[in-house]
């Protein structure tokens, strides 16, 4: 296997380039959010029931950083990428349309499944960089990723108050298109090196899990936060249209402008992690995300509470993640795409039990529920990063 492969120079217009794609396409799993309870109304389904529109695009995306995203170690990237991008345009296209809830499951898990790009640029960012400035370039990167994220729920609950909740789909579709279109002008190419089979690859991810202990740490920690993170945005729609607040899903998406705010911590963590190296700033993120839940917990039923418990909590996430993700990136260079697909199913598989999980303690417990869920899960995070494997590493 050869690495010795000069890469393409990491510009800034090309960071801000990945980053933006980072955002557009993550978006795509989080417009359901906000749209859930008009979607359920559409389909005469109870909010449970309709949840499984967010769950199912989640597990999507976790089957494509499973199946998809190691391919990154094995195909030139570039292609990968725009290939990917068209068939989430078809999918996007397809939940616009949907007929029957049924199809609209169907369309929003393949989706999923093809919108795993940002998983192929983050460790092809990490890799053009040098050492010294790996945490800044992830955390670039990152927080395209994460405005994107959020910024998603903000413009879906106002396209679906205003114009429906399949307009949202198809502006989705189309943006997958448009930004095909950009990539195939814009983006270098990028060649991976190696050269086993499909079936070698994948097997070789147990390997890298049973070899690395820190992989499995981070990868217990990152399911449990974004679990925690999942479990929230997934409920918050409901708590907002309850009798509490009484707001609709345009509201509801405003809040994506809180935690946006806090997205430029992405920044700031990368620059932590490169500083004082990235369990300080991962530790500082899940402390943060620990008070940002019980101030939800408390003061959740008063909008200057939920809207700072929003932010606090957002802050956490991502400098936590990103974080841990740097931590990851910093084992084995030659082996990003892997690395990053063990990890990142991980988180993801967490967000689809966080998810599930927050839709069964609103049904029986409301709000409080919900923050008990969050809560519980950050918290394992924190025992996970200061216990699971310390011994194993510090034996070899």
């Amino acid at each position: 296997m050869s690495i010795h492969a000069v890469p393409p120079p990491l510009s800034k217009a090309l960071v801000w380039l990945m980053a933006v794609t980072c955002g557009l396409v993550v978006a795509n799993l989080y417009y359901n959010q906000p749209l859930l309870g008009e979607i359920g109304r559409t389909f005469g389904l109870s909010e449970s029931r309709v949840s499984l529109v967010a769950t199912v695009t989640q597990v999507g995306y976790t089957l494509g950083l499973l199946l998809v995203v190691p391919l990154g170690d094995k195909r030139e990237r570039k292609s990968l990428t725009l290939t990917l991008l068209l068939c989430a345009a078809v999918c996007m296209a397809g939940a616009a349309y949907a007929p029957s809830f049924a199809l609209l499951v169907a369309a929003s898990l393949l989706a999923g499944v093809f919108s795993s790009v940002p998983q192929l640029l983050i460790p092809m960012a990490a890799s053009l960089a040098s050492e010294e400035q790996r945490g800044r370039v992830v955390g670039k990167v990152m927080s395209g990723l994460l405005i994107g994220i959020l910024l998603s729920r903000t413009i879906s609950g106002y396209v679906g108050l205003h114009f429906g909740w399949r307009a949202m789909f198809w502006v989705g579709a189309a943006l997958m298109v448009l930004l095909t279109l950009v990539l195939a002008r814009m983006l270098p190419r990028n060649q991976s090196h190696y050269a086993g089979s499909y079936g070698s690859l994948l097997r070789s991810l147990g390997t890298l899990a049973r070899q690395l202990p820190v992989l499995r740490r981070s990868a217990l920690v990152g399911a449990c936060l974004f679990g925690g993170f999942s479990a929230f945005w997934t409920t918050l729609v409901f708590f907002l249209e309850s009798d509490a607040y009484h707001y609709h899903s345009d509201v509801a998406g405003l809040f994506g402008l809180v935690g946006a705010a806090g997205a430029f911590a992405a920044s700031f963590a990368g620059k932590s992690a490169d500083r004082k190296g990235p369990d300080y700033a991962l530790t500082l993120g899940i402390l943060l995300f620990l008070g940002g839940f019980l101030l939800l917990g408390f003061g959740g039923y008063h909008l200057a509470g939920l809207i700072v418990g929003v932010l606090i909590v957002d802050v956490g996430q991502q400098m936590a993640h990103i974080s841990n993700q740097t931590r990851v990136f910093s084992l084995l260079p030659e082996a990003r795409s892997r690395l990053n697909t063990v990890y990142m199913t991980a988180c993801f598989i967490g967000a689809s039990a966080g998810s599930f999980l927050g839709g069964l303690a609103w049904d029986h417990f409301q709000w409080p529920g919900v923050c008990a869920v969050g809560l519980g899960l950050v918290a394992l995070a924190y025992c996970a990063n200061r216990f699971y494997g310390r011994e194993q590493v510090v034996s070899q």
